[in-house]
This record gives C-alpha cells, sequence and structure tokens, in this order.
C-alpha cells in the first residue's frame, strides 16, 4: 500500500481544531511507553485542561483491563486528553462512553464508515475492533477530578500479530484506503469537544446513555459473556443511570462493573 508518511505534527493539526479546547497546548513524540501515562502525570502537575499528548509510536500502550495496545509507528492515532470536569466521581465512566460516541463520529465523518460501540470502551467496524478509550481519573487538589481519555485508533495498518489478527481491524483492511491521520483525529477532536463541553454544562449521564445505547448493537438484546466474577453470560438490557451495563441473567439482572463483554451465540 501507499503508506501515509505524514506525522501528527501540532502545525499541521492545530488549524484543523483552532475552536476546541485542544488547540493551545499540544505536544507530540516520536516515540514513548504510553501517552496516558505521560499524561496523568503532566495532569497531577497541574496540566491544563484540553492539554493534548501525542504519539507516533508506543512503546508499552495500555488498555482497559491491563491489556496492551499495538502501536506501530505512524500508523494509528495514539492520543490522551487532559480533562478537568466539574462532576461527581459517579458520573466519571460517562466520558469513557462520550469518548467512544467521539470516535465513531469521527470515523463517519473522515472516512464515511459506521462503526459500532461495546460497552464500555470498544469501537468496532465489521465486528472487529478498531479503536479503544482508557479513561484513568485521580483526585485533583481542588477536591474534584482530572481524567486522561486516551484514545487509539487503528488506521492504516496492515495486518496485526498473531491472536489480534482476527480480533482487531484498521480502517484500511476494511476500506481498502489509505487515511490521512491528522484529518480524522482533527474530526475525532471536534467532536469530542463538543460532546464534552456539553456534558460539563449539564448534559446528564442519562442523556448520554440513551445516545449510546442507540449507538450500540450490544446494549440491548445481544447475547454476551462477561468476564467478570468468574464469568456469566445472559442477554443486555440496556445502560443504567450511571453508565454500567445491564445484563439480564437466569439468576436475575446484573449490573456489569469492569468486565469485558463479548457477544455469543444464543443458547438453544
Amino acid at each position: 500500500m501507499s503508506a501515509d508518511l505524514s506525522l501528527l505534527d501540532p502545525s499541521c493539526l492545530r488549524p484543523l481544531i483552532s475552536n476546541t479546547i485542544f488547540f493551545a497546548q499540544i505536544t507530540h513524540y516520536t516515540s514513548l511507553p504510553s501517552t496516558n501515562t505521560v499524561a496523568m502525570q503532566a495532569a497531577a502537575e497541574g496540566a491544563p485542561e484540553g492539554s493534548l499528548y501525542i504519539a507516533e509510536q508506543q512503546t508499552a500502550g495500555r488498555g482497559r483491563g491491563g491489556h496492551t495496545w499495538e502501536s506501530p509507528a505512524s500508523e494509528g492515532i495514539y492520543c490522551s486528553a487532559v480533562l478537568r470536569p466539574r462532576v461527581g466521581a459517579s458520573e466519571l465512566l460517562s466520558l469513557t462512553l462520550v469518548g467512544g460516541l467521539a470516535v465513531r463520529d469521527g470515523i463517519r465523518s473522515a472516512a464515511h464508515a459506521q462503526c459500532d460501540l461495546r460497552w464500555p470502551n470498544d469501537v468496532l467496524l465489521n465486528q472487529r475492533k478498531v479503536c479503544g478509550v482508557l479513561a484513568e481519573a485521580a483526585p485533583d487538589a481542588g477536591g474534584g477530578h482530572y481524567v486522561v481519555l486516551g484514545i487509539g485508533v487503528n488506521v492504516n495498518q496492515g495486518g496485526f500479530p498473531g491472536a489480534l489478527s482476527g480480533e482487531a481491524t484498521s480502517l484500511y483492511r476494511e476500506t481498502g484506503s489509505v487515511w490521512p491521520r491528522a484529518e480524522l483525529l482533527a474530526e475525532i477532536l471536534l467532536s469530542l469537544d463538543r460532546r464534552y463541553l456539553a456534558f460539563r454544562a449539564g448534559a446528564g449521564a442519562a442523556d448520554i446513555c440513551r445516545e449510546f445505547e442507540t449507538a450500540s448493537s450490544y446494549a440491548r438484546g445481544r447475547h454476551v459473556r462477561v468476564d467478570e466474577q468468574g464469568g456469566y453470560e445472559g442477554v443486555t438490557e440496556g445502560l443504567d443511570p450511571q453508565g454500567f451495563l445491564l445484563v439480564r441473567t437466569s439468576a436475575g439482572l446484573r449490573r456489569v462493573l469492569s468486565g469485558g463483554v463479548r457477544a455469543i451465540a444464543p443458547r438453544p
């Protein structure tokens, strides 16, 4: 394939996001272990809201639940943003959902591809993972929380190692086209800015949950296995008011707190 050799240079990105909270402070790395790790440290040291950390390559990219995120050089989007929402800890899950919705918006706008969402943090193309969102939070000195929202998008990868080959995909694999990463990242950030500012201004978790349920084929009526508390199976019944997934099992309705969710065939 003809690779997109352009870097995610701040001077190229800034004009595309000039009216967002992410415009002012963009830090770009050729390679580093993890953008989330760097952003969490910067947030603890007082980095302002909207600070954005971008890497061409991650050598120890992190996903949810301690999983690694494959981050080959200049083939994907690996970025983390510092957010300082003035909300309680019970509403922080909403930001993971907001991140997934923003990536879905961005891919639809830039690549005209329709994505699915798998609770809480996976963006799927043709039932394979094209993006993961990792939200991490810690208390700040003012009694609130700062949040680092990490986004990893598989853009121009031609393949994936080992077991990932059947589980992960990229925009290139699904469309056959090489995509300019700066334009795609800009579309994601434009949506994230709009959605986050609405959230910060009072758009509650209930509104976000309703939109996520509409966008996700996994939210209702899907037979799933949940990797939590020894594992269990059931049928999804939407999200609760805080954004946790509800699953109807033979023993009753259960709320998924942190376990991974994957679709399974219905039991006879």
